[in-house]
């Protein structure tokens, strides 16, 4: 059975931070509700864009964002099918002349009824090669959202700065996105709520030095954060390389009880220093 919106906001609710984004998700909601309605009872319902500009750094939920969404938007009635087909410049754009075409015409042709999301979007817009096939894959979306328009959205993705120079270099970009979700970096806090959740998920249990240990660790993570900061991609690498670590000190042990196979200790959870 598809999930019911209830059960779908209670997902996006369940995730960590993203306040805006959350409250974003649920005003659309509303605003294609409220034309439903207005288009039973008789009255205009103005033209209305439905695709979506993410604009944050990796790691910030985007693509679980979007999942929801696609299947938010079937079960509000805009979608029929309600799937997300994930792609970037590579799942676009070909090598030779008259390939970028069909490569994308064949992403769009599987998202019809669905989204398409588009990570990194701006990498399709290649401004020092005039000849770049990148254009071609764009024209090819703006043509299928205008022939698609009632079963089609088109979402795209990347950092902040670098999309907002995407979508005001083309006309019919701008004039389709005009609707723009700004997802934050997770702070501190956040991080070690990622880091709890994937323990739990995964049967892991953290001691209590371990837990202090971690909390400094994210909390430092955040404060000396760059233009290479994952945020949540961080945190799972962090906690799959603690898992090979424990394994390596646990297999040591003549008989580990199920805590032991559980706990992570902050010997388990202190990365290496690289080699000098």
């Amino acid at each position: 059975p598809k999930p019911s919106l209830e059960e779908l906001l209670a997902e996006l609710d369940g995730l960590c931070g993203l306040d805006k984004v959350k409250e974003d998700v649920k005003g659309l909601i509303n605003l294609v509700k409220v034309r439903g309605l207005r288009a039973e009872a008789g009255l205009p319902v103005p033209p209305m864009s439905l695709h979506l500009v993410f604009m944050g750094n990796p790691g910030t939920g985007k693509t679980t964002v979007a999942r929801l969404l696609a299947k938010i938007y079937h079960a509000v009635g805009v979608l029929s099918k309600g799937q997300l087909v994930e792609v970037d410049r590579s799942g676009l754009v070909a090598g030779f002349v008259g390939q970028t075409a069909l490569k994308t015409q064949e992403a769009v042709d599987k998202a019809l009824g669905g989204v398409l999301f588009i990570d990194e979007a701006y990498a399709l817009a290649n401004q020092d090669n005039a000849n770049d096939f990148g254009h071609e894959a764009i024209e090819v979306i703006l043509k299928n959202m205008e022939d698609h328009r009632k079963d089609l959205i088109v979402i795209v993705a990347g950092y902040t700065g670098r999309m907002e120079q995407f979508i005001h270099a083309n006309p019919g970009l701008e004039s389709r996105f005009n609707k723009y979700f700004y997802f934050e970096d997770y702070d501190g806090t956040q991080l070690m709520e990622i880091f709890r959740s994937m323990c739990k998920k995964n049967g892991y249990a953290l001691s209590a030095e371990g837990e202090k240990f971690m909390e400094q660790d994210l909390q430092a993570l955040y404060d000396s954060r760059d233009e290479n900061f994952g945020n949540a991609r961080d945190v799972r690498n962090r906690f799959e390389q603690a898992v090979a670590r424990q394994a390596d000190r646990v297999s040591q042990l003549e008989e580990p009880t199920r805590e032991q196979l559980m706990e992570l200790k902050p010997e388990d959870l202190e990365e290496e220093s690289p080699a000098p």
